[in-house]
C-alpha cells in the first residue's frame, strides 16, 4: 500500500466536518464540550490542528469559541480546582499556547500559570513521579503522562522554564522505567508505589496487563514533549531511544491482518478481545509524527501505514452525517471497581463516535497526511 492510497480523500477534512456538524447538531452524536476535561481537550487541540493544517479557519474558531467559555478575564478556569491535583485536567490547558501566541492576550497565560502551578505543587512519589489524582495516591498511570507532561515541557518553552522541560523528560524516564516488561517491552497501565492497590501486584505495585489505549496515551506524550525539547537536552536522545524500542514492542503485537492492535495488547485470539479503535488510532499518531520528525527510523513506515489502512477499513464507516468510527472502548481505569483484570478490561463497554477515539482519529489522520507532505 502507497502512502497515498491510505491518505485518498484527506480524511482529515472529512473528520472535521463530522465533528463540527455533531456540535451542531447535526446527526445523532453530540459531543459535550461543556465542562474542562480531557476528553473534550484533546477534541479542541485536534481542531484546531487541523485549522493549521487545512488552512480552515472555522475549525480554529471552534477551539477559541469553546476554551473563551472557559477562561476568564483574570485568567481563572471556570469549573478547574487546583487543589484537586487531577492530571487530566491539565489536558485542556494544551489549547491555550496557540491562544496566547494568536493574540497575546495575557488571560491565556495567567491560566496556563494556574495549571502550571498545579504540577509544580502536584504531589509525587517518592522519586518525582506525579501522583495521577490525590485521590489516588503514590499511583503513575500511563495515561497521565500524555495529560501533564507535553503541557509542562511546551510551558517551559514559551515561558523559558527550562527546568520544567526537565520536569518532562524525568516523568517520561521513571514511568518507562517502572512499568515496562522487560520480556515484551510493553508497559503496564499502571504502577502503584505504595503496592496498596487492589489491582497492584503485591510485590512489583505493577498492574496485570498492557492495555491498548494506556499504551497510546504514552506514545502520545513522547512525541508530543520531544517537539519541544531542545536538540540539546540531555534526556532528548534517551527518550528517543526508549520511543524507538517500544514502538518495535508494539510492532511484535501489531494484528497482522488488519495491522490493528487489541484491545489487551498480547492477548490476540482470546476470548473477548477485540481490535479496538481509540489506541490503534493513537499508535498509529505517535508512529506517523516520529516518522515526520525522524524520531523513528523508516522501517516503522509499513506498520503505521498498515495500521492507518486498517483503521479506515475495519474501524470506519460514511454515511450522509459523515464518518464513523466504531469499536471505541468508552473508558477504562484502575480501581476498587475496576481491578486491571482481562476480564475487566474486555468488559468496558464498546460505542461509536466517541470523542475518546474521534480525536485521535483526527489526530492520527493529520499526522499521516503530513508525513506524505514531507516527503
Amino acid at each position: 500500500m502507497s502512502i497515498t492510497e491510505a491518505t485518498t480523500g484527506r480524511w482529515s477534512r472529512k473528520i472535521a466536518d463530522t465533528i463540527l456538524g455533531a456540535c451542531n447538531g447535526q446527526g445523532e452524536n453530540e459531543y459535550v464540550l461543556e465542562r474542562w476535561a480531557y476528553v473534550p481537550g484533546m477534541l479542541l487541540m485536534a481542531m484546531a490542528r487541523a485549522g493549521v493544517q487545512l488552512a480552515e479557519p472555522e475549525y480554529l474558531s471552534f477551539m477559541t469559541r469553546h476554551m473563551d467559555s472557559f477562561i476568564g478575564e483574570d485568567g481563572s478556569i471556570r469549573s478547574y480546582t487546583l487543589e484537586e491535583y487531577n492530571l487530566d485536567q491539565i489536558n485542556q490547558g494544551k489549547n491555550l499556547f496557540p491562544l496566547y501566541q494568536q493574540t497575546g492576550e495575557t488571560r491565556y497565560a495567567e491560566a496556563a500559570h494556574l495549571l502550571a502551578a498545579q504540577l509544580i505543587g502536584h504531589p509525587r512519589t517518592s522519586e518525582g513521579g506525579f501522583w495521577h489524582k490525590k485521590v489516588y495516591p503514590f499511583q503513575m498511570w500511563l495515561d497521565g503522562l500524555y495529560m501533564a507532561s507535553p503541557f509542562l515541557a511546551e510551558y517551559g518553552k514559551v515561558f523559558q522554564r527550562p527546568e520544567l522541560i526537565d520536569e518532562a523528560a524525568h516523568q517520561l524516564l521513571l514511568v518507562e522505567r517502572r512499568t515496562r516488561d522487560p520480556r515484551t517491552g510493553l508497559l503496564y497501565h499502571g504502577w502503584d508505589e505504595s503496592r496498596e492497590q487492589e489491582w497492584a501486584d503485591s510485590s512489583t505495585g505493577l498492574s496485570s496487563h498492557f492495555w491498548s489505549r494506556a499504551m497510546g496515551w504514552y506514545a502520545m506524550a513522547v512525541v508530543d514533549c520531544l517537539e519541544h525539547f531542545p536538540v540539546t537536552h540531555p534526556q532528548r536522545g534517551t527518550i528517543i531511544g526508549i520511543f524507538q524500542r517500544m514502538c518495535g514492542a508494539l510492532a511484535e503485537v501489531q494484528d497482522s491482518k488488519t495491522g490493528l492492535w487489541y484491545q489487551v495488547l498480547d492477548q490476540a485470539g482470546r476470548k473477548g478481545n477485540y481490535l479496538e479503535a481509540s489506541g490503534s488510532c493513537m499508535l498509529v499518531y505517535a508512529m506517523a509524527k516520529g516518522l515526520r520528525l525522524r524520531y523513528l527510523e523508516p522501517s516503522f513506515k509499513d506498520v503505521m501505514l498498515q495500521g492507518y489502512e486498517g483503521i479506515l477499513a475495519h474501524l470506519t464507516s460514511e454515511d450522509e452525517q459523515g464518518v464513523h468510527l466504531h469499536k471505541i472502548c468508552h473508558g477504562a481505569g484502575l480501581s476498587k471497581d475496576r481491578n486491571g483484570s482481562y476480564d475487566y478490561y474486555v468488559s468496558e463497554a464498546m460505542v461509536s463516535d466517541a470523542a475518546m477515539g474521534v480525536a485521535p482519529f483526527l489526530l492520527a489522520s493529520l499526522e499521516v497526511e503530513g508525513y506524505r507532505d514531507s516527503l
